[in-house]
C-alpha cells in the first residue's frame, strides 16, 4: 500500500551541481571547521541558542555554497521564530520560582525509594560521585563534558539537517520540539524544583560537586566552556523538573528511530542513556527528573500526533473534489516516517 499511496519525492528544482561542487564543499566545510575551532577556543562552545544558530546556519551555507543567497536567506526566515522561541524560553525560566522555595526534599525521597536498595540508601548522584569523582580529571569526566555540551547542539543540528532534506519533516519535528519545550516551561512555573547540587548547598544532601564542565581541563582548554559556564551561573536553579536535557536527547532519537535500520537502534538509544548518566553523575538532575522528562517525550508524540491526524482529517473533509489525500497529508506536515514502513 505504501508504494501506491505515498507521494513521490519532488523532482529537484535547484540549479545543477557544478563539476567542482564536491571540491568546493570540502573547502567550504574545512574553512567552517577551522573557524569553529578558533571561536571555540577563543570564546567558548555555542550553547546560547542565537550563537548556535549562527554556526548551524554557517554550516548549511558552507555545505550548499553553490546555491544562490536567496536559498540561504530562506533558512534564516524559517529559523528566526525558532531562535526567538528558544531565547524566550531561556529567559522565562529565570522567573519560574517567583522567589518561592523550590521543591527538593520529595525528589530526594523519590530517588532514595527507587534506588536506595542498590546505593545504601543514598541518592544516585551522591553514590556515583563517591565512587567516581576524584580531584584529578579522568576520561569519563571528559566524556561527561562532551555529552553535556551535546544537549545544546544535537537537537538544533538534527533540525537543520531535516530542513535541508525535507522541510515537511522539519515542520513536524519543530512542532513536537516546541510542544516539548512549552510543556517543560509550564512545569517549571507550576512545580519549581532544584537539582542535587542546590540541595547539597542548602544542607539537604551531603557534598555534591557540579562537575558537568570539568572535562575540558584534561585538554588544557579552560576557555572551552566559557559560555557554558556563564550560562550555568546565570541559569535558573529551579528548572530541574522535568529534565529537558534527557528529554531532548530521547526526543531526537525517537523521531529518527523508525527511519533508521534496526541494527543501529542500540547505538541511538545509548545517547539518552549517556545523557542520563551525565546529568545524574554531575549533580545536575535526579533520576526522577529524567523519568519525568521521558514521560513528557511520550506525551509530546501522543498529543502532537493526534493533533496532526485531526488536522489531516479536517483538511480531507474540506478537500476539493479531485485532490489526492496524500497531497492533503503533505500540506498538513505529516512526518515522512509515519507513512514509511520501518527499515530493516
Amino acid at each position: 500500500m505504501a508504494v501506491v499511496t505515498d507521494p513521490q519525492p519532488p523532482a529537484p528544482t535547484g540549479p545543477a551541481a557544478s563539476p567542482d561542487g564536491g571540491r568546493r564543499r570540502v573547502i567550504a566545510m574545512s574553512v567552517w571547521g577551522v573557524a569553529f575551532v578558533v571561536a571555540w577556543l577563543a570564546i567558548g562552545l555555542p550553547t546560547d541558542p542565537a550563537y548556535a544558530f549562527l554556526w548551524i546556519w554557517a554550516a548549511t551555507i558552507a555545505w550548499n555554497s553553490s546555491r544562490p543567497w536567496r536559498s540561504h536567506l530562506h533558512f534564516a526566515r524559517d529559523w528566526v521564530p525558532v531562535v526567538l522561541l528558544l531565547a524566550v524560553y531561556n529567559l522565562s525560566r529565570g522567573f519560574a520560582d517567583n522567589g518561592a522555595t523550590p521543591h527538593a526534599y520529595e525528589l530526594i525521597v523519590a530517588d532514595r525509594v527507587m534506588f536506595g536498595w542498590a546505593t545504601g540508601g543514598q541518592v544516585p548522584t551522591v553514590w556515583l560521585q563517591e565512587h567516581l569523582y576524584r580531584p584529578e580529571v579522568h576520561w569519563w569526566d571528559v566524556a561527561v563534558s562532551w555529552v553535556y555540551f551535546s544537549h545544546f547542539v544535537v537537537a538544533l543540528a538534527a533540525a537543520a539537517v531535516l530542513w535541508l532534506r525535507n522541510r515537511s519533516r522539519w515542520a513536524a519535528y519543530m512542532r513536537r520540539f516546541g510542544f516539548l519545550c512549552a510543556a517543560g516551561l509550564v512545569t517549571y512555573f507550576l512545580y519549581p524544583a532544584a537539582p542535587p547540587w542546590w540541595a547539597a548547598q542548602n544542607g539537604l544532601l551531603t557534598e555534591v560537586a557540579r562537575i558537568s564542565t570539568r572535562g575540558w581541563k584534561a585538554f588544557g582548554m579552560h576557555g572551552a566552556g566559557n559560555l557554558l559556564n556563564a550560562g550555568q551561573i546565570a541559569s535558573n536553579p529551579v528548572a530541574a523538573m522535568p529534565s529537558l536535557h534527557t528529554a531532548w536527547a530521547l526526543f531526537v532519537v525517537l523521531f529518527f528511530l523508525r527511519a533508521t535500520r534496526k541494527r543501529w537502534w542500540p547505538l541511538l538509544l545509548a545517547y539518552p542513556l549517556a545523557m542520563t548518566f551525565t546529568l545524574v553523575y554531575s549533580g545536575e538532575h535526579y533520576v526522577i527528573d529524567v523519568l519525568v522528562g521521558w514521560a513528557y517525550v511520550g506525551l509530546t508524540f501522543l498529543v502532537v500526533g493526534l493533533a496532526e491526524r485531526w488536522w489531516a482529517a479536517h483538511r480531507a473533509r474540506r478537500r476539493p473534489v479531485g485532490v489526492e489525500p496524500a497531497a492533503v497529508a503533505d500540506q498538513a506536515g505529516e512526518p515522512a516516517a509515519a507513512a514509511e514502513p520501518a527499515r530493516r
